[in-house]
């Protein structure tokens, strides 16, 4: 690994130790408001009030409280000691309560609201660097030169597709799949084109370097030690690396999807878009449903990002999590070609990731589509957990 990766380590170090610093200053803030009133302030109050009322005993009042102030004792002590009260410790207190009651509530009131700051100023920083956390993780992935050649690999496909048909004259014996002869017909199918090159292999292989890395890199590199040495909160550093590697399977797949609509519209005639089905739609309607295409064959690389996540907490090594990540997806397109094991099929994650042909077809079939979010879904829940659980579980101390 590069020294570039090892400081983007140290810095999430330093982040995810600034998530967990207690808030001392709302602390301070919450002791100061208990001791701001003393205890024989409403005391002295009331004794202020009697002398006003009563100017003659105003003179022996004053004298009263300078010896008070002197011994450290109660007025009423100073005054007759022979009536002092043995609890007199606790009486200015007593008659502060009794004195004034709805003072009490009220100061009980603030203490309550001093306490339950703290806990949401907490909550608040821990969301922040949580942010900074996933803003760290997003400049780590994407600077890397290695995904960068990935996705500028991605991005070239459809320009070379897109030559290449346009300088070939199709013939009719090997015009090839519909969906790619229609190609030279309208250039937003390109799109589509590229898309059902690169999904067998190529975009799986880019998911599965960035998702195979994610864990294990740390691990490899040896700051996943320093990550996990302070209480950086396991569960909430598992969430940040999924969401940065489905932040990556949404930047393949726009770049694929932006280069190939921009390559098409360059070479290729562009105007009503011919469905699957054989009606026609207008171009705006078309683009549209190119997105929904889009998002569709995101949602289901992002499975295979859950699964990448989980081999890749299982071991240390980022190339065994990569290869392993990377081969599944092989394996799975190989038995759902095998037609003695259509019973397995439905039960493949990417038996569903080509039912997207369906949005290109008037009207729309949701069968398919939601049979295919389902699985995603169930895949991404059941490797998810499998990932929290070993992630949560491991020992990265020796």
């Amino acid at each position: 690994m590069s020294t570039a990766d090892i400081s983007q380590g140290t810095d999430r170090v330093a982040i995810a130790r600034e998530t967990d610093a207690p808030t001392v200053e709302t602390t301070g803030r919450a002791a100061t408001a208990a001791d701001a009133r003393p205890a024989g302030a409403t005391h002295a109050e009331g004794a202020r009030a009697a002398e006003a009322t009563d100017p003659e005993n105003a003179l022996s009042a004053r004298a009263a409280r300078a010896v008070a102030t002197a011994t450290g004792t109660h007025p009423a002590e100073a005054t007759d000691p022979a009536g002092a009260d043995p609890a007199g410790a606790t009486r200015p207190a007593t008659i502060a309560a009794d004195t004034h009651p709805a003072e009490a509530t009220h100061a009980e009131g603030a203490h309550a609201a001093e306490a339950d700051r703290p806990a949401a100023t907490a909550t608040t920083v821990r969301s922040a660097l949580g942010l900074r956390l996933f803003g760290s993780e997003l400049g780590l992935v994407f600077r890397r030169r290695r995904n960068q050649a990935l996705l500028l690999l991605l991005g070239a496909i459809p320009i070379v597709v897109g030559i290449a048909l346009k300088l070939s004259t199709p013939r009719g014996d090997d015009a090839g799949p519909r969906l790619i002869a229609q190609v030279a017909g309208n250039g937003v199918f390109l799109t589509v084109g590229a898309l059902f090159f690169v999904l067998p292999l190529i975009l799986p292989l880019a998911i599965s370097v960035v998702a195979g890395d994610s864990v294990a890199g740390e691990a490899g590199i040896g700051t996943l030690r320093y990550l996990l040495a302070v209480p950086a909160g396991r569960t909430r550093l598992l969430l940040v690396k999924y969401a940065t590697t489905v932040t990556f399977c949404l930047a393949a797949v726009a770049t694929l999807t932006a280069t190939a609509l921009a390559t098409g519209l360059l070479l290729f005639p562009v105007g009503p878009v011919t469905l699957l089905s054989g009606s026609t739609v207008s171009l705006s309607e078309g683009l549209v449903r190119l997105l929904l295409v889009a998002l569709y064959i995101a949602a289901g690389v992002a499975t295979l990002a859950a699964i990448g996540l989980a081999v890749s907490t299982v071991t240390d090594s980022p190339i065994a999590a990569i290869t392993t990540t990377a081969v599944l997806p092989v394996v799975s397109q190989v038995i759902d070609a095998v037609p003695q094991l259509r019973s397995v099929h439905p039960y493949l994650f990417t038996h569903w990731w080509y039912s997207y042909d369906d949005l290109l077809r008037a009207p729309i079939v949701t069968d398919h589509l939601t049979h295919g979010l389902l699985a995603f879904l169930a895949y991404t829940l059941v490797f998810g957990s499998v990932a929290w659980a070993r992630f949560t579980s491991k020992d990265v101390t020796c």
